[in-house]
């Protein structure tokens, strides 16, 4: 399953908890808890996407050039299939909303 970057999903029950670094360490979504694979390497950048250029489509009042990003792989337990998540927010803000979920890495 891939969410549309164009149009990205503000989902409400997505929480993301942080080490003290402010590196996403598990993300609660749809009622589940995927925690982040420590082996994957994660991705974080600020501005938009490096492999789409300038976001566009921010949110109306959003400053693209400060949006934080992360794409972080993570699975539901040890055994289960790796899932890619790319997650954003405003620095000024704490909610984390979801721009893409894909299979692997």
């Amino acid at each position: 399953m891939t969410l549309s970057t164009e149009n990205p999903t503000r989902t409400l029950d997505l929480q993301v908890r942080l080490d003290p670094a402010g590196t996403p360490l598990a993300i609660r979504h749809d009622g589940r808890i995927w925690l982040v694979d420590p082996a994957i390497e994660s991705r974080h950048w600020i501005g938009g996407d490096p492999g789409r250029g300038p976001r566009c489509s921010a949110a109306a009042g959003a400053n693209p050039a400060g949006t934080e990003y992360w794409r972080v792989g993570a699975r539901l337990g040890s055994t289960s299939a790796l899932r890619t998540f790319t997650l954003r927010r405003n620095p000024r803000s704490v909610q984390w909303l979801l721009d893409d979920i894909s299979d692997g890495s």
